[in-house]
């Protein structure tokens, strides 16, 4: 039922005025991603500035809603974002495993958060969750969200891809959510299988049916996967359809990507020109 209704939704057609408006939604939505181990400061300071000016030939484009980098390099991204609007996620809790002592987790976090991150992505002790360990899972997000209470926005990655059934998903989604996440998120995109439409759909169920129970409203962030426009506005859809205008905002929904901007504002010079750029006409820096 999942997939079927997945399916019905990313069928969508989505033109004209429509299509403009969900092309600049998504680009204020994408969390913009360097999670290699060639990244380096220069690397990071190139995508915190276009972070911030995505088309330097089109100052109507919005800003992304954030750039996410290693904990290591975190200051080097708060230097060059200054004080701009687009914020500042670091992974952290030995990040994309989830296999460290809590000793080494809290470490983790605490490292990018002095350094000035405003977002944390945490992963999740997979292993503990399949082993049914869910107190495990629940106490060490309960431990992170305590250690950004006041200072940064607590993102749970689920790895959905490691969790083997969609029943798992969802009751991973559960836990985290009364844990303390700010915002569920589907996948750390190291492995195989990353973000799905169903998964997407199923995680916005389980946010849904929290709000109706706490008067809460958590986030959503897919990432992984997601390259092309298609698939970005086909999420919107997912999201709008099962949660609601209210969640069309940054503050609520974020899309981690590395490529998917260039997708995005070839689109978008396509919708108002008529013609299509290519790739090479896109500033990469």
């Amino acid at each position: 039922m999942l997939e079927a209704r997945a399916t019905a939704l990313a069928s969508r057609s989505i033109k004209t005025t429509t299509k403009r408006v969900g092309i600049d939604l998504a680009i204020a939505c994408v969390d913009l991603t360097t999670l290699e181990g060639r990244d380096s400061a220069g690397r990071v300071r190139s995508l915190c500035i276009r972070a911030m000016h995505p088309d330097p030939s089109d100052a109507t484009v919005p800003h992304v809603g954030a750039v996410c980098v290693y904990p290591n390099l975190v200051a080097v991204a708060r230097e060059t974002l200054g004080t701009s609007a687009v914020h500042l996620a670091s992974v952290a809790t030995a990040f994309p495993s989830g296999q460290a002592e809590m000793s080494v987790k809290l470490a983790d976090t605490e490292q990018a958060l002095a350094a000035g991150a405003d977002e944390i992505d945490m992963v999740i002790d997979r292993g503990a969750f399949l082993e049914g360990n869910d107190r495990k899972v629940a106490t060490e997000i309960e431990a992170i969200k305590e250690l950004c209470h006041g200072r940064a926005h607590l993102k749970v990655i689920l790895e959905t891809g490691e969790l083997g059934s969609y029943e798992n998903i969802r009751r991973a989604s559960d836990l985290a959510l009364h844990a303390g996440a700010d915002t569920i998120k589907t996948s750390t995109g190291k492995i195989g299988t990353n973000a799905t439409l169903p998964t997407a759909l199923l995680m916005c169920e389980a946010i849904r049916d929290f709000a109706d129970r706490t008067g809460e409203l958590r986030g959503l962030k897919v990432a992984g996967g997601v390259r092309t426009t298609k698939q970005a506005l086909a999420y919107l859809v997912v999201v709008n359809e099962t949660l609601g205008a209210d969640w069309l905002t940054p503050d609520r929904f974020r899309i981690g990507a590395s490529s998917l901007l260039d997708d995005l504002l070839m689109q978008r010079q396509k919708e108002r020109s008529g013609r299509y750029a290519g790739n090479d006409y896109i500033s990469k820096d």
